[in-house]
């Protein structure tokens, strides 16, 4: 069984930066998808950044040139650095991990940006 733990989340101010880490453990298998998606308050859960294990990354157009997704396959780590938040980025941010059809969850880690 796959398992995903987030952090890394907190209080930031508009402009400023954080850096959210998701440790998986369990069996990891490839070709897999790793990466981050949130959800605000009163909406669904949206894609913010992904990577394949072959490092192709695909990223929400409201992210593009603000947020960096990494990973680290051999600690089995996910990484999203995130510059220039805004108030809209505040959302609970949930570690992914998809392979062959089934998604697993992380519990997410708040990220709250002040405007």
């Amino acid at each position: 069984q796959v398992q995903l733990m987030e952090s890394g989340g907190g209080l930031v101010q508009a402009g400023g930066s954080l850096t959210l880490s998701c440790a998986a453990s369990g069996n990891i298998l490839a070709p897999n998808v790793m990466g981050w998606y949130r959800q605000a308050p009163g909406n669904e859960r949206e894609l913010v950044a992904v990577m394949t294990s072959s490092n192709n990354t695909d990223y929400a157009e409201s992210v593009k040139g603000r947020f960096t997704v990494s990973r680290d396959n051999a600690k089995k780590m996910v990484y999203l650095q995130m510059n220039s938040l805004k108030a809209e980025d505040t959302a609970v941010y949930h570690c992914n991990y998809n392979v062959m059809g089934r998604k697993y969850w992380g519990k997410g880690t708040l990220v709250t940006v002040s405007s």
